[in-house]
């Protein structure tokens, strides 16, 4: 695929085409936090199968992500990145013609290439920058994110006005633009011109690999299954839920549901700046600390209490209100915005030959919470009959995961050496 090369590559130009590119398939990625809630009531789906339905584009993103950033360490960004919008939008533009569920589900599975993309721009993007700046440079990328916000501005509108299978065609012409846009418009990283120019030959799929083999590399995914999944499950669940609850129409719950996505992705770039200055260890201990407040909030149900007072009984109602609902959200995007940039910061600090492979594998566990955590969402509702036990499930991960680290923390502080988290 010829296109224009550049004599001197230019970090900025990658940096802000990349994150352009990534809001697009990050759009395309979540189009089903929209188009899921007319196919559910379409077809007739339960809860468990509007969560499959909602989470596979998720899965799909999730497992290609350490094949595409090994890809990406190999054959350079520019052309992976390209190549996987394209075959994203092959997809999407299929899904319009979609009849049966199981005809969605195969073609949500294609649409998850989009999501994908991820870990070709982390790799891509950070071979422009130094090590003092990539926290920075990989929180802008991870801005991106804001593609759920869009969906869910714009897709209510497209579908009631033309249909679920318009915002289909919209989304897949808007990815084959960005492709073409994106090809003409950028260069190769660094490390692909200077391999071109002297002849060498890529890692080995062994090296690639090697670093994988470290506890702290799984450990780190770990982290962003929730800073990252949860925020994908919840920009996935967040319509329906305020649909399901509050009763709001889906034009008005996709711009409550943006009113999350919008905190949780533009303040990645924030939580890029604040790591490099201040460690992306104080930055987990913060996100992980409010997060368990906010989901601890958002988790209690409506509930009326009796009370044998002096003079009788007096009863007692408890409810979180949208407003309160919505002020909480916010909060609890917000740090997980500052998470994820967090957990990002040290990839290519600490594996600066292998951001496709680790970087991937990050970017893969966090997905699959993406995925998992829409489908355990819908079961939760089947068994318990509360809507609020998506938040009781987030609420028992993140406090497991901050006892973990700290404990994680503690052993390394006590070795002779200490080491980052």
């Amino acid at each position: 695929m010829p296109g224009p090369q550049s004599a001197q590559p230019s970090p900025n130009r990658a940096l802000g085409m990349s994150t352009v590119a990534f809001t697009v398939c990050f759009a395309v990625w979540t189009i089903f936090s929209i188009i899921g809630v007319a196919l559910k009531d379409e077809l007739g789906l339960s809860e468990t199968q509007f969560g499959l339905l909602v989470g596979t584009p998720i899965l799909t993103g999730s497992l290609v992500r350490v094949a595409l950033g090994i890809w990406t360490d190999r054959f350079g960004g520019r052309l992976v990145y390209t190549l996987t919008m394209l075959g994203a939008a092959l997809a999407t533009f299929a899904l319009a013609f979609a009849q049966t569920y199981e005809q969605l589900l195969l073609a949500a599975l294609g649409v998850g290439l989009a999501g994908g993309a991820f870990a070709v721009g982390v790799a891509y993007v950070s071979r422009f920058f130094p090590a003092n700046k990539q926290g920075t440079a990989l929180g802008i990328f991870g801005v991106g994110n804001v593609g759920a916000a869009v969906t869910k501005f714009a897709a209510p509108f497209v579908m009631l006005a033309w249909g679920w299978q318009s915002v289909a065609v919209i989304w897949a012409a808007g990815l084959v633009v960005m492709a073409v846009i994106f090809w003409f418009t950028t260069s190769d990283d660094p490390v692909i011109v200077a391999r071109r120019q002297n002849g060498s030959k890529p890692a080995s799929l062994g090296t690639e690999f090697a670093a994988l083999r470290n506890v702290q590399v799984w450990r780190f995914a770990l982290y962003y299954f929730f800073v990252f999944g949860a925020f994908v499950a919840l920009a996935l669940w967040l319509p329906r839920y305020l649909i399901g609850v509050y009763g709001f129409d889906i034009a008005t719950a996709g711009l409550i549901g943006a009113a999350y996505s919008i905190p949780a992705s533009i303040f990645r770039a924030y939580g890029g700046v604040l790591s490099d200055r201040v460690g992306a260890r104080t930055i987990m201990y913060w996100t992980f600390g409010i997060s368990a407040v906010a989901t601890f909030i958002l988790a209690l149900p409506p509930a009326d209490f009796i009370v044998r007072g002096i003079e009788g009984s007096l009863a007692f109602h408890f409810e979180i209100g949208p407003l309160t609902f919505i002020a909480v959200a916010f909060i609890l995007g917000f740090m997980m915005s500052l998470g994820k940039a967090a957990v990002y910061k040290h990839i290519p600090v600490y594996y600066p030959n292998n951001v496709g492979a680790v970087g991937g594998l990050v970017g893969m566990i966090g997905g699959l919470g993406g995925f998992l955590l829409p489908l355990l969402f819908g079961v939760l509702n089947d068994l318990t009959g509360l809507w609020s036990s998506c938040f009781m499930a987030l609420f028992v991960l993140v406090v497991g995961l901050l006892v973990w680290m700290h404990l994680a923390i503690g052993r390394m502080e006590r070795r002779p050496v200490p080491q980052p988290a």
